[in-house]
């Protein structure tokens, strides 16, 4: 396990609760992180660490694809003649 960054606020106890038939954790103010809606659980021995849920290349995938004609009114940024 790594050691605390010098500004991250202290560990805090927290009580674990019944939502529906999951258990959940409700994050103190000051252990949330801004703008993070998602998190990844994983248990790793009798520990249970949370870390911010990021897009992954699959869920790129996943992304609806552009219309046909998308940046076609678009000036090029670079000419291609002479590049190769």
């Amino acid at each position: 396990m790594h050691e605390q960054e010098r500004n991250d606020p202290p560990s805090r106890t927290v009580s674990v609760f019944r939502n529906g038939r999951n258990r959940a954790v409700r994050l103190p103010k000051g252990i949330e992180i801004e703008g993070v809606t998602e998190y990844v659980a994983t248990r790793v021995g009798d520990t249970i660490v949370l870390k911010p849920s990021r897009p992954s290349w699959h869920s790129f995938i996943e992304v609806e694809k552009t219309d046909d004609d998308f940046l076609q009114d678009r000036e090029p940024v670079f000419e291609d003649e002479g590049r190769f």
